[in-house]
């Protein structure tokens, strides 16, 4: 028997606290000790008691245990440390925003049915094992309040031994719900989908099967708006985690971009961005390649237009992964926004870098491949002036920032 005790001196970027001597010990945090035989955890001051009774087994959050300064702190320490690999030398940064609790609007779980009983929550942590999902923290009380109903309705319409997946979004009209692998084809299937919605007042229930997917039944229109302006929402789209963090992110780059007269929105998705920065006046050109969320971006700014004039966002439908802004398209702007996926996008900012564009805003859920990228920005001339760091998947790994970039 081993009585030796091992500090935990920090936190890996997957969550698992790591002692001196690198080995890496789950849900412990740095002021922790530890005893590997027979196995033992001295908690420290930093670590909290975790309020959700699946933790930490449940995938959906891998720090539970750490009090909110510790996580804090350790989200910035993530964002410096990788801007610190990459050379890239930092200016300002804010205090983290850190979303509350019970604030996710959106999650993708998944169900099976086996032995005649229905387990839907999710994955388990580096597992494609399901948790069956009784308790949650971090869902918004109408998602979470579905996932007792969805057991119910998808125990009667699954197969022994099927699965399925459930997209669920708590729009501002209510839930946009996607079954994934659940029929909608005979009339007994049909009927049971539009009783759940209609019991449970979804906005829309859509299936998505081999022929893609098909909306069921829709009482309402599933709406977010951005800059006053409503857009409605293709089935499970990209959209930020919580309606929080989505404020400070839209309020960091309204500053960054510091009132440009023409700005350039990358990867724009929904337009999140574009539209707040339209609202205030500015000529905005949106750019996204994922056709569904192109137009309904479009078909929102259409709608705009015709009830207030002034409204000025061009939207184009491009490939900027295959196709990036050249340096001559990008000239024309004061400000280029890019909010890229987690790869980042390194073929659109070796042109920025090559542009003349005074202002570079960045917004990013990756600090490794947003530190690669910001290396490429720096060497072309940018000097990165600011940065906002924002956790809005609370108690999750998964960081976000937006950070301002000025030649």
């Amino acid at each position: 028997m081993n009585d030796d005790w091992v500090d935990i001196i920090r936190l890996a970027a997957r969550g698992d606290g790591v002692t001196a001597d690198g080995r890496f010990v789950r849900a412990t945090v740095p002021g922790d000790r530890v005893r590997f035989d027979p196995f033992a955890v001295e908690p420290g001051p930093d670590h909290a008691d975790p309020p959700c009774r699946h933790f930490p087994d449940c995938g959906g959050c891998q720090l539970q245990h750490v009090t909110d300064a510790a996580y804090i702190t350790w989200v910035t320490t993530r964002i410096v440390a990788a801007l610190n690999a990459a050379r890239v030398p930092i200016g300002t940064i804010d205090p983290v925003a850190m979303s509350p609790p019970r604030s996710r609007r959106r999650a993708s779980l998944r169900a099976v049915k086996r032995g005649g009983q229905l387990t839907l929550g999710f994955n388990a942590d580096a597992s494609h094992r399901i948790v069956d999902l009784h308790e949650c923290h971090i869902l918004t009380p109408n998602l979470f309040n579905l996932v007792a109903p969805l057991r119910t309705l998808l125990n009667a319409a699954l197969r022994e031994g099927q699965g399925a997946g459930v997209t669920l979004t708590d729009s501002e009209t209510g839930v946009d719900l996607l079954l994934a692998n659940v029929g909608a084809r005979t009339l007994v299937e049909i009927e049971r989908l539009n009783e759940f919605s209609a019991l449970h007042d979804i906005a829309r229930l859509s299936v998505e099967g081999e022929d893609g997917v098909e909306t069921v039944t829709e009482a309402r229109a599933p709406t977010i708006s951005f800059g006053g302006v409503p857009v409605i929402l293709p089935p499970a789209p990209f959209l930020q985690a919580t309606r929080e963090g989505e404020a400070v992110l839209v309020a960091a780059v309204v500053t960054a971009t510091g009132g440009a007269r023409r700005v350039a929105d990358l990867f724009t998705g929904l337009g999140t961005f574009a539209l707040p920065l339209a609202a205030q006046g500015t000529a905005v050109l949106a750019v996204e390649g994922a056709q569904t969320t192109t137009a309904a971006l479009a078909a929102a700014v259409r709608s705009a237009t015709s009830l207030a004039s002034g409204l000025r966002v061009a939207v184009d439908h491009r490939d900027l992964f295959r196709r990036p802004l050249t340096t001559t398209e990008l000239d024309r702007f004061d400000a280029v926004v890019f909010d890229p996926p987690r790869s980042g996008a390194v073929s659109q900012v070796t042109e920025l870098a090559a542009s003349k564009v005074p202002v570079a805003v960045a917004v990013s859920c990756n600090p490794n491949t947003f530190a690669r990228d910001a290396a490429i920005l720096v060497a072309g001339g940018y000097v990165l002036e600011r940065l906002w760091p924002v956790a809005q998947f609370r108690w999750s790994t998964h960081v976000e920032l937006v950070a301002s970039f000025r030649r």
